[in-house]
């Protein structure tokens, strides 16, 4: 199935559009137990692609297209569209703002307790601010800034600048919570080389058998940079003094909620700022909310957000402090999953997270996503490194019943429907254990597919990642059509087996978003420069001489007034445009060479034909 970024996302937009003029309320709104998360990705699924893809903007009404508008037009018309986007984002911010007046983020749809333990999560629980719901608060608030930015500036004086200006500063205050949030969920969990857990961390690193005092050797010597960096830079609401004793195993990365203990973070003398809760979560980072917290702060520096400002002097404070710990994560588990020169941890599959459940394919597709991060940031996607991580992407795309025949009622599809639940440690401290279910396999392989592919600079990799791609998008489309998404975005269905009722009936955002998602991550890597290859340069430059030499020729001997003068003049204009493609689309230049040169070798000969022959001596 061809991705088709375009078509797709007016699918999607009018789906979304029916639901919003239909009037239901976002999950959030009027119950008991508001969900941040699942209310932000419903706003995502028509601002994301509306401030990412440059065709369907809608914070320029006049310049709103045709097609754009068809899709939305439960909504209105391109005046209605932006006022409807405007309430929406303000019921939101009302919605998910705390007792004390601060933001919150929440996540209750993901959140369930052992069924097993006979208990419902308490309602401290259920209040909890969540790295899920930061991380997409980040995303839908640069977003929405971003968007009313552009509308205050090109709205006209009888539209409300004013409901603008404040909407904007909450939307601001908003993402200044969540960057905290971020902030004091990172962590740098140090394990005392003697556990059991440190031992089975050893066994993750040491797939081949070595010795466990030889890993923890290397390990400390592979890991001394990224030691000295942490204790040397890192700041802002973690203590790393434990790091300074060198015989110690560690981790770092996001866990899935605020850090038990951790500091609060501080403004101007020392004041701290509000809304900072206190943390439960255990320190122990997880790759999974690692991932997700790295796809959201690199938002923060997109030339989109820089461009436009987004950022005031707090924030850029907060933004390098999280790309400093974005580094370090991508660091850390760049050297778990490539710690043997040989057969590498992340190539191990199933990846095993010590402590945090049962291993799953889902591990490692979260490993192999901070990997691709890595690579993206280091700019090392030309190294042999690369082919590697494709192959590891291939096999869990086939592992996932991706890219190979599903079995009915098979323990792959569990990775889909109903997802894998990841445990929460430390939510036991304020009632049952809390796990966070994720069905999202799909998407993160499509979207770390897409990424590797936008970079890429070997060809049959990019072939590689193009094809993955591609059937990892009919899957997940397949997934949201069978679930009733193209028609009302409600659970009608179950994923894998159409035949089956589905029961939840909750509406398809967390779905819809990461289709939508996908997608635009599509449009970005199709605008993308053409990768074209080098060896084609000096063929096309031969074939181009070549014309030139008998352009020139033919222009000196043949008759160049009437037509086939302005059939010369056409050739020479389509000579002077392949000469200037020749460094961006030698492949393109080639071709038009080919055609020159055919289409002057019948010139030469209708000549040879026609040309009176000399007179006998």
């Amino acid at each position: 199935m061809r991705i088709e970024p375009r078509r797709h996302l007016l699918d999607i937009w009018a789906a979304v559009a029916r639901h919003h003029a239909i009037g239901e309320e976002p999950v959030g709104l009027g119950t008991e137990h508001p969900d941040s998360l699942t209310d932000a990705e419903r706003l995502l699924c028509l601002l994301y692609p509306a401030t990412e893809v440059p065709t369907f903007r809608l914070d320029q009404p006049d310049l709103t297209e045709r097609d754009v508008l068809a899709a939305l037009a439960p909504l209105g018309d391109r005046r209605a569209v932006p006022a409807h986007l405007i309430t929406e984002l303000s019921r939101f911010l009302h919605t998910h703002t705390a007792d004390d007046g601060t933001p919150s983020f929440t996540a209750g749809s993901c959140l369930h307790a052992d069924p097993g333990c006979g208990a419902e999560p308490t309602d401290r629980q259920r209040a909890l601010d969540v790295v899920g719901s930061c991380a997409r608060s980040v995303t839908l608030c640069l977003a929405a800034l971003g968007f009313l930015k552009v509308l205050r500036e090109t709205s006209s004086p009888s539209e409300p600048g004013v409901r603008i200006d404040v909407l904007m500063e909450a939307t601001s205050a908003r993402l200044t919570a969540a960057m905290i949030g971020l902030l004091r969920s990172f962590t740098v969990d140090v394990v005392d080389p003697e556990s059991a857990r440190a031992r089975r961390l050893l066994v993750l690193f040491g797939p081949n058998k070595a010795a466990d005092h030889e890993v923890l050797r290397e390990f400390h010597r592979r890991s001394r940079p990224l030691r000295d960096v942490i204790v040397q830079s890192l700041a802002l609401g973690i203590q790393v003094d434990e790091l300074m004793h060198r015989d110690t195993l560690f981790e770092c990365g996001w866990t899935w909620g605020v850090v038990r203990d951790a500091p609060r973070i501080t403004g101007e003398k020392d004041v701290p700022f509000p809304g900072q809760r206190d943390g439960i979560a255990a320190p122990p980072p997880h790759p999974y909310f690692t991932l997700v917290a790295l796809d959201a702060v690199q938002g923060l520096f997109s030339e989109r957000t820089l461009t436009l400002g987004l950022l005031d002097p707090v924030q850029q404070r907060f933004a390098e402090a999280l790309r400093l710990r974005c580094e370090l994560a991508e660091r850390y588990w760049s050297l778990a999953a490539r710690f043997s020169d040989r057969r590498r941890p992340r190539e191990d599959i199933p990846w095993r997270i010590p402590g945090q459940g049962p291993e799953s394919e889902h591990h490692s597709l979260s490993v192999a996503g901070i990997v691709v991060h890595d690579l993206l940031r280091r700019r090392a996607v030309h190294r042999h490194d690369v082919p590697r991580t494709v192959t590891v992407l291939e096999r869990l795309a086939d592992r996932a019943r991706i890219t190979s025949r599903a079995v009915r009622h098979g323990p792959a599809l569990a990775l889909h429907d109903p997802g894998v639940t990841l445990p929460l440690t430390g939510s036991e401290r304020s009632g049952p254990l809390l796990g966070w279910r994720t069905d999202d396999f799909s998407a993160q392989l499509l979207r770390r597919t897409l990424a590797l592919a936008a970079r890429v600079e070997d060809s049959a990799a990019r072939d590689r990642l193009l094809s993955l791609a591609e059937q990892t998008y009919a899957h997940l489309w397949e997934r949201w059509r069978n679930r009733g998404g193209a028609v009302s975005l409600r659970e009608g269905r179950t994923a894998d087996h159409p035949d089956v009722p589905g029961t939840d009936r909750l509406p398809l955002w967390l779905l819809t978003s990461d289709l939508t998602d996908g997608l635009v991550a599509a449009a970005s890597l199709y605008r993308q420069p053409v990768l074209t290859s080098p060896r084609l340069e000096e063929p096309a430059r031969d074939l181009l001489t070549e014309a030139t030499g008998l352009w020139e020729r033919l222009h000196v001997d043949m008759t160049v007034d009437g037509k086939t003068g302005q059939q010369l003049s056409r050739i020479r204009d389509r000579l002077d445009h392949a000469r200037a493609l020749i460094d961006e689309r030698p492949g393109t230049a080639l071709a038009l060479a080919i055609d020159v040169l055919r289409e002057l070798d019948v010139l030469r000969e209708l000549d040879t034909h026609t040309r009176p022959s000399d007179p006998p001596c």
